[in-house]
């Protein structure tokens, strides 16, 4: 018996869209994580992007439970010192809803080059439209 071993030119590659609307938000983002890992499909290889393409739309639209909407902080830097600056989930979701969901997603990815290559098949959107029609996405149900 031989071992099936998954190469990069084997893998088919699908098109996902996912409505965020209502949905909460570490929950849509682990189900997205692993179709961009491509956990969801037999040939999965955690050494292989054997992921699909995901379009998040709605993402001003997350839901988030408790009290996390003023407690949980997002940190950027300038490079400059004193170059600090936070923004709670609520002014992240009011000026930058995208980041979030990328932030969350990107979290839960491999902190290397694969997973580098994965979040790149993330797409997310603030409003129900995207432009990515003629891939053809199909809903994702979560």
């Amino acid at each position: 018996m031989k071992t099936y071993w998954t190469k990069e030119e084997d893998v088919e590659r699908q098109w996902f869209v996912v409505d965020a609307e209502g949905q909460t938000l570490g929950r849509l983002a682990s189900r997205i994580a692993a179709v961009l890992r491509g956990k969801h499909k037999p040939v999965y290889n955690p050494s292989v992007d054997t992921g699909d393409y995901v379009i998040v739309v709605n993402a001003e639209k997350i839901h988030t439970t408790g009290r996390r909407l003023d407690q949980k902080i997002y940190y950027s830097h300038s490079g400059y010192m004193g170059g600090l600056k936070e923004r709670t989930l609520r002014e992240q979701l009011a000026k930058y809803p995208e980041r979030v969901i990328h932030a969350a997603v990107k979290g839960m990815l491999p902190k290397n080059v694969l997973g580098r290559q994965m979040i790149r098949k993330l797409k997310v959107y603030a409003g129900p439209g995207h432009p990515h029609q003629a891939q053809q996405p199909e809903p994702l149900e979560l």
